[in-house]
């Protein structure tokens, strides 16, 4: 029997080993998933989402201040020690669940297993500046980026429109990190969205950046477990759909794919850190050089990790075991392998449609090809019941807020 089942076994006899997954949605509903259909405990600790909450496979459910919180630590630490929970695996299901992780290293590592790098390496990944700076340092391409300090610093870009506005760090939640970059058309825009960025993040958090022309189609991802600078289970991923279709920030449609030049650069950036972990980093084709150009890295469950399983490597199952000391024969996932978010990925295909990019016959035909789901499970049904309504509520949220946005830039044009 293999270690991850020794540990499934010990749990069943009451030498309880499991996992605690912070926050996070769909990403952390696959962990939640892969872990306990292995017999392996797991507990969800948040502060916002609930989808993964209502999974069989979550024994329990607790809410918490959030990572934010002054006395974080304090309280996951607490609970660790009134719940017998040492050793237990922590996963970090969202961009401040990982920095609070990383930051808190050594004193959440007293209590529980860590699969989060400390500080020193989440910072390449978590600050989009530090990451544009290793990976120029490593001769990796990427968009052209400026850090304007004021609104004259804008007249000197350098750059053609569009150009897209970014936060260079998730701190906190408002309405520019929540859209995690505005598109800019024009220069009396891009003034005013300026304006509204610093007003909200500070001058310091924001970032100009070209957009590199092309949809979804355009945009793969290196998905992967590493362990003290080597890859244990890594796939190439492309983007087929995602919604908004043109600027999109969801996934719809994702497949497994072999591309060389991507996993060359996302190996060179994390063989630099000597990386261990959890890790997606994005990547966009520019068909003007014909280059791949790095966007983000994230150290953390992304929301399509469920196609991971599909193509043969459970990045959940992987990263358990490396936590449980097993020694694991690195894995390559297989192409073909695709990843569906139904009820987003129909919205997105209509669209499509409509703008004359997809037939309903090629939309039939990739949903007979999907390999995994987002949210709905034979033996896990009912997180897919609040997918729907948790789904709809977001979108209105962030419709509610571009609107207000727009009138905001609206009145910011209006001569005074």
């Amino acid at each position: 029997m293999s270690k991850l089942g020794d540990l499934a076994s010990a749990s069943a006899k009451g030498a309880i080993v499991g996992a605690i997954v912070l926050g996070g949605a769909h990403g952390s509903l696959e962990i939640a998933r892969s872990l306990g259909r292995r017999g392996i405990p797991v507990w969800l600790v948040t502060a916002d989402n609930p989808l993964a909450s209502l999974s069989r496979y979550v024994e329990r459910s607790l809410t918490w201040p959030g990572p934010r919180h002054e006395e974080a630590a304090e309280f996951l630490i607490a609970l660790g020690r009134r719940c017998a929970l040492d050793g237990w695996v922590l996963f970090p299901g969202s961009d401040e669940d990982l920095r609070f992780v990383a930051q808190n290293h050594n004193a959440l590592g007293t209590i529980f297993t860590l699969v989060t790098p400390a500080w020193d390496k989440v910072r390449w990944a978590y600050d989009k500046r530090r990451m544009n700076a290793r990976a120029a340092e490593l001769g990796i391409a990427q968009p052209r980026t400026r850090y304007p300090q004021s609104r004259d610093d804008l007249t000197e870009l350098g750059m053609s429109f569009p150009v897209i506005l970014k936060p260079t760090v998730r701190e906190e939640r408002n309405a520019f990190v929540d859209a995690k970059a505005w598109r800019v058309d024009d220069e009396e825009t891009l003034l005013a969205r300026y304006d509204e960025a610093r007003a909200l993040v500070g001058a310091d958090s924001i970032m100009v950046q070209e957009l590199i022309p092309g949809d979804g189609a355009a945009q793969f991802s290196y998905a992967a477990v590493w362990d003290r600078g080597r890859p244990i289970g890594s796939l190439v991923a492309r983007r087929r759909r995602q919604y908004p279709i043109d600027f999109g920030f969801t996934s719809t449609l994702v497949e497994s794919i072999e591309l060389p030049a991507v996993e060359a650069a996302a190996a060179r950036f994390l063989d630099s850190l000597a990386f261990s972990g959890l890790v997606e980093i994005e990547f966009k084709y520019d068909a003007r050089d014909g280059s791949y150009k790095i966007l983000d890295v994230n150290a953390r469950t992304w929301t399509w990790i469920g196609l991971g399983a599909a193509a043969g490597v459970d990045f959940a199952a992987l990263q358990w075991r490396l936590a449980a000391g097993e020694t694991v024969a690195p894995l390559a996932g297989r192409s073909g392998a695709s990843w569906l978010y139904l009820s987003r990925d129909l919205v997105a295909s209509l669209h499509e449609m409509l703008a004359g990019r997809l037939s309903p016959l090629a939309y039939l035909r990739s949903l007979r090809r999907s390999s995994a789901a987002a949210v709905f499970a034979w033996d896990d049904p009912w997180p897919a019941a609040i997918d729907l309504p948790l789904s709809a509520m977001r979108v209105a949220a962030r419709r509610l807020t571009r609107r207000r946005g727009a009138t905001a830039l609206q009145s910011a044009k209006q001569p005074t």
